[in-house]
């Protein structure tokens, strides 16, 4: 019989996190340029650069 690894509540999370870590995408200083700039001349709000782009809008 093979035993079954014994995971700890502490052990698991971090899993997570390093899945987490490992899939978030990086956006360049230049992709964040280019949505806030695209608000600001009024192209579309913030919520849907950021949906297009897939990214977490700022609160």
């Amino acid at each position: 019989m093979s035993k079954k690894p014994v995971t700890t509540k502490v052990e698991v999370d971090q899993a997570v996190k390093d899945i987490r870590r490992a899939t978030c995408k990086v956006h360049s200083a230049e992709e964040k340029i280019r949505i806030v700039l695209a608000e600001l001349c009024g192209e579309d709000c913030i919520a849907e650069l950021c949906r297009r782009d897939r990214q977490a809008a700022a609160r």
